[in-house]
C-alpha cells in the first residue's frame, strides 16, 4: 500500500508538474509581445503551482497548522469556514527560519490563505534550479538562485530586484505602482541539522557570539542587500517562526520529516506552528550593514526564546485573544481561538480550484480540435 501510494502521488505531482511547465512554454511568447501580460500569466502558474502542492498536501499528507503571533498582526489572521484566512498587504519581505525542506510548502499554502500564492517569490540555492522541468519552471516564476558566492550572487539578485521594482499593469496587478510581491528568504541560508548546527556553532565562537538552542546564525548579507533595494516599495517585514509537533526538545526535526516521509510514506508532522510578527521597514537600520546585523541578530535571539517556549509548552505565545474573526468554525476551533490560536487543515478551499492547472491546456486541446474539424 506504502509503494502504490508514493507511485500515485508521484504521478500526481510529476503529471501536473509537466502540466504547469507546458502552460508556461505555451505562454512564454508573450514576453516579446507585452511583458505585463507575460508576468500576469507567469503568475497564473505559480498559482497553479501553488494549488498543485496544496492538493498533494490535502490529499497525501493531511497536516493541521496552528498559527499564532504577536500584537503587530492583530486585525490580520482570520478563520473563514473552518480555513485560515490572512489580510496580509501585497507586499512584503517574509524572512522565517528554516527547520525542514518542507518550509516552504506551508509558506506557499500560507501566501494560498492570502490570495498571494501567485505572486510569491523565493530565494533559493543555485542547484536547485538544474531540476528538471520544476528548475526551469521556478526560473519562469522569477525566483532568486542564489550561489552563495556574494561576488556572483550580487549582481544577478539586483537584477531580479529591480524586476520586482518595476511597475506592471497586467491584469492581475493590485497596486497602480508596483505589482504585489512577497518576497520570501530564509536567512540561515541552510535547513536545520547537526551538521549545520555544529558549522553554525564553530562559526559564532570565532565571532564571540553565544550559540542558539534551536536555530542557527542568520546571514545579514542577503536580506540587507534585498531590504535596501526594496526600501521605499516595501514597508514591512513580516517574520515567521517555525516549529513542528513531534521531535523531542534538543533533537533536530531533518531526522522525523523529510519530503519522502511527509508525502511519500505519509508520516506528516502532527502539526505545523507558525507563530507571526512584523516589523516596519522605516525602522530597520538599512545605512550601517554592522548595525542591521545586530538587528537581526536581536530577532533570531528572540526566535530562540520561542522555539524554547514552544518545546515546553507546545505552544508559541499568542497575543490574538480577542482579536481573531471566525465564521463556522468547530468546537476545537472555538477552543483555541479563545486562547488566540487559528488551527486549520492545509487544503484547498474547493476541489474545483484544480481546474486552473489543465484550464490552458484544455482550452488549447478543444481549439486544436476545432480547427481541425473546420480544415478537414
Amino acid at each position: 500500500m506504502q509503494v502504490l501510494r508514493s507511485l500515485l502521488l508521484a504521478a500526481w505531482f510529476n503529471g501536473c508538474c509537466i502540466v504547469v511547465f507546458v502552460t508556461q512554454l505555451v505562454g512564454s511568447p508573450l514576453y516579446f509581445f507585452n511583458k505585463d501580460y507575460f508576468y500576469s500569466y507567469m503568475a497564473y502558474t505559480k498559482q497553479c503551482f501553488g494549488l498543485m502542492i496544496t492538493a498533494l498536501t490535502q490529499l497525501g499528507a493531511p497536516t493541521l497548522c496552528r498559527v499564532s503571533g504577536d500584537k503587530s498582526v492583530r486585525g490580520q489572521l482570520h478563520l473563514s469556514d473552518g480555513l485560515l484566512q490572512t489580510s496580509f498587504p501585497e507586499r512584503v519581505v517574509m524572512i522565517a527560519n528554516h527547520q525542514v525542506y518542507t518550509d516552504w510548502i506551508y509558506l506557499w499554502w500560507f501566501a494560498y490563505t492570502n490570495v498571494m500564492h501567485g505572486r510569491i517569490y523565493i530565494i533559493l540555492k543555485e542547484s536547485l534550479k538544474y531540476i528538471p522541468i520544476m528548475g526551469q519552471g521556478m526560473m519562469f516564476y522569477g525566483f532568486i538562485f542564489m550561489a552563495r558566492k556574494w561576488q556572483s550572487d550580487k549582481p544577478r539578485l539586483q537584477y531580479r530586484l529591480e524586476k520586482l521594482k518595476s511597475q506592471h499593469s497586467g491584469s492581475q496587478s493590485g497596486k497602480p505602482q508596483y505589482d504585489p510581491m512577497w518576497l520570501l528568504i530564509f536567512p540561515e541560508g541552510t535547513n536545520l541539522s547537526l551538521n549545520t548546527k555544529n558549522k553554525s556553532d564553530a562559526f559564532g565562537a570565532k565571532q564571540h557570539l553565544a550559540p542558539f538552542k534551536h536555530v542557527i546564525l542568520p546571514r545579514s548579507t542577503g536580506l540587507f542587500f534585498c531590504l535596501q533595494q526594496l526600501r521605499g516599495t516595501v514597508d514591512w517585514v513580516y517574520d515567521s517562526t517555525i516549529a513542528y509537533e513531534g521531535p523531542p526538545k534538543g533533537s533536530y526535526p531533518d531526522k522525523y520529516f523529510t519530503l519522502r516521509s511527509t508525502y511519500g510514506q505519509g508520516r506528516p508532522p502532527t502539526s505545523v506552528n507558525m507563530h507571526w510578527r512584523r516589523f516596519a521597514v522605516s525602522e530597520i537600520p538599512l545605512d550601517d550593514q554592522k548595525e542591521f546585523e545586530a538587528w537581526l541578530l536581536a530577532r533570531w535571539a528572540e526566535k530562540d526564546q520561542l522555539m524554547d517556549h514552544y518545546f515546553e509548552t507546545g505552544r508559541f505565545p499568542s497575543e490574538l485573544a480577542g482579536s481573531i474573526e471566525a465564521k463556522s468554525a468547530t468546537p476545537e476551533q472555538k477552543v483555541a481561538i479563545s486562547a488566540g490560536y487559528i488551527e486549520s487543515n492545509v487544503r484547498l478551499h474547493h476541489w474545483a480550484e484544480l481546474g486552473n492547472i489543465f484550464m490552458v491546456l484544455a482550452g488549447l486541446g478543444c481549439l486544436c480540435r476545432l480547427m481541425n474539424s473546420w480544415f478537414s
